[in-house]
C-alpha cells in the first residue's frame, strides 16, 4: 500500500450516456483555429496556415452541470464551443461530447505579443467544461455545432467546416503524442466567439449529443 503526504485529488472523468461507468480523463488536448472563419476573426491568415495544438490539465474539467467560476487575472473571458473527441483502447475515438474552452483572452493576447506559452490564458482552473460522453459513431459532418449565451446565439457553424476533420486531428495528435485511453481532443471552434461575464447563461450543443449548460459563476 502507498502512503502519501496527503490525500490523491479525485480523479476527473466524464458521466457517460446510458451507462454507470465513467470515462477517466488522463488529459485534454485542443486544436487552435480549426475552423477557416474562426482563423480569419482571430486574425490569421489562412495561407499556409496549419491547426495547431495547446492543452489544458484534466482537472480543468467542468462535468456533471456544475458551474465554473469567473478566473482571476482576466477582464476579457471568452468562448469557444467545440466537438470533444474521447480517446480509448488502441488510440482510437471511442466516444464525443460537447465541450467549452473558456479563454483567458487578454492574456491570450499579452502572450501571442511576447511569443510566450499559452498555459495562463487556456490551461486555468475549471477553464474546460464538458458534457456527457456519449460513445459511438460521429455525429453527421452536417450537423451543426451553436452556443448560446441567455438565449442568443453567439457561435453557429457545421462540423464539416473544420479544416482537419476529427481522424485528422487524431492522426496529427498522435504524431506529436503516445495517444491513451484518457485523453480528451477538444476539436476547435467555429467564428462568433466573444466574452462572457459572471451570471451568464451558456448553453451549447453539437448535433444530437448530449447538451452543456452552465451559468458562469
Amino acid at each position: 500500500m502507498t502512503d502519501w503526504l496527503f490525500p490523491p485529488r479525485p480523479q476527473p472523468s466524464l458521466p457517460v450516456e446510458g451507462d454507470d461507468r465513467r470515462f477517466p480523463v488522463r488529459r485534454i488536448l485542443c486544436v487552435g483555429q480549426n475552423y477557416a472563419a474562426h482563423a480569419r476573426e482571430m486574425g490569421s491568415k489562412l495561407e499556409g496556415h496549419a491547426p495547431f495544438f495547446f492543452t489544458k490539465p484534466a482537472d480543468a474539467l467542468v462535468s456533471d452541470g456544475g458551474d465554473p467560476a469567473y478566473p482571476s487575472a482576466t477582464a476579457n473571458l471568452h468562448h469557444e464551443v467545440e466537438l470533444v473527441a474521447a480517446i480509448g483502447e488502441g488510440g482510437r475515438i471511442v466516444g464525443w461530447a460537447v465541450g467549452v474552452d473558456l479563454t483567458r483572452r487578454d492574456l491570450q493576447a499579452e502572450a501571442k505579443a511576447a511569443g510566450r506559452p499559452w498555459d495562463a490564458a487556456k490551461g486555468f482552473d475549471q477553464s474546460a467544461p464538458c458534457g456527457a460522453l456519449r460513445r459511438g459513431d460521429l455525429p453527421d459532418a452536417d450537423a451543426e455545432i451553436t452556443l448560446r449565451v441567455n438565449g442568443e446565439v453567439r457561435q453557429s457553424g457545421r462540423l464539416g467546416d473544420m479544416i482537419l476533420d476529427p481522424q485528422a486531428v487524431l492522426a496529427a495528435a498522435g504524431a506529436l503524442w503516445s495517444l491513451q485511453p484518457g485523453d480528451l481532443i477538444f476539436t476547435g471552434t467555429p467564428e462568433g466567439v466573444g466574452p462572457l461575464v459572471r451570471g451568464d447563461r451558456v448553453e451549447a450543443a453539437v448535433g444530437g449529443l448530449p447538451g452543456l449548460l452552465f451559468t458562469l459563476a
